[in-house]
């Protein structure tokens, strides 16, 4: 097994992990994914639910990622245990008794440089040395789920941190989706399973398909900027209801699909950040300039078909850090 190219067999995702019943219904539902150990986006989280007492919260794996500070990552677990969390690859290599030889568990495509691999994979072993710091900490990542079925609405909605067959899987990567085989591939499943909506993230670029059976949303990173210029993660959000700061959406079947900003806290993450990984560490090396603002994308390029900007390019510039 190559670390971090490679996942393990279990990463595979049982045929019926989306049957059956949904675990509850809701109003609103707010899938949480690549909070990536952000306390400050975190805590932006909260302020929005204040004005929504009554969503629902998925986590959807990778809640950690750069808190190797083990306050940090207690802080983001005590935040976590008010909602459902979902086991990203990041949570089930830390929870494992033993090394699965997975690394980082990305199974990153070979597009991906063999540096950036590198860098994960070490960013996982510092990780993995604050949880068995930790007691029991590791067992409590390890129990946690790797999907879940929900219903929003009285419509069904599936979760997974990848794709509908793997854990870790870039099959709702923009890529990917941009391939009209695999666009009739996930229709065709969306249709099988009776699912409106599937809500990924893992690939950390966020992408929005509305096909004939239902919709794909990948909110790419909650923790991280994922557009130009901008300095706020992004929320997948699935209502009854449109939310005003929606980025962008859909709608289909009594549903609103929506990408909402996270706008977090840039400054004092930044100086967590730089607290943590120094200069030169892996993950600055991997990832600071993004923390900065420094992405290539603009939301269209996210938008692969049946999804609408919902703010003006003046308005998405406007937000940034508060």
């Amino acid at each position: 097994m190559r670390a971090g190219r490679d996942c393990p067999l279990d990463y595979r995702l049982a045929p019926e992990a989306f049957s059956g019943e949904p675990l509850f219904d809701c109003q609103v539902l707010y899938v949480v994914g690549g909070l990536y150990g952000n306390r400050q986006a975190l805590a932006a989280l909260q302020r929005r639910l204040a004005a929504e007492p009554n969503a629902q919260v998925v986590f959807n794996g990778d809640a950690h990622w750069f808190d190797r500070d083990p306050q940090i990552f207690q802080q983001i677990e005590e935040g976590l245990s008010a909602h459902l969390a979902l086991r990203g690859n990041v949570e089930t290599e830390l929870g494992r008794a033993d090394d699965s030889g997975a690394g980082c568990g990305c199974a990153y495509p070979m597009n991906v440089d063999d540096q950036v691999v590198e860098r994960s994979n070490a960013i996982q072993q510092v990780l993995n040395s604050i949880v068995q710091s930790l007691p029991g900490m590791a067992e409590r990542l390890a129990a946690r789920p790797s999907t879940a079925l929900v219903s929003v609405g009285g419509q069904r909605i599936a979760i997974s941190h990848g794709d509908e067959q793997s854990l870790a899987g870039w099959s709702c990567s923009r890529e990917a989706l941009s391939e009209p085989a695999r666009q009739q591939q996930l229709d065709a499943w969306l249709h099988a399973q009776n699912i409106r909506v599937l809500a990924t993230s893992h690939s950390c670029a966020a992408v929005a398909l509305n096909l004939k059976h239902g919709a794909l949303v990948n909110n790419g990173a909650a923790g991280l900027p994922n557009f130009a210029g901008g300095r706020y993660g992004l929320l997948s959000r699935i209502a009854t209801t449109a939310h005003p700061a929606a980025l962008y959406r859909c709608q289909r079947d009594g549903l609103f699909v929506e990408a909402l900003p996270l706008n977090y806290d840039h400054h004092e993450f930044l100086a967590d950040f730089d607290r943590q990984w120094p200069a030169h560490s892996p993950a600055a090396q991997s990832y600071r300039s993004r923390i900065l603002g420094t992405v290539a994308d603009q939301p269209s390029q996210a938008l692969l078909a049946g999804f609408s900007l919902c703010q003006s390019l003046c308005a998405l510039e406007a937000l940034t850090d508060e």
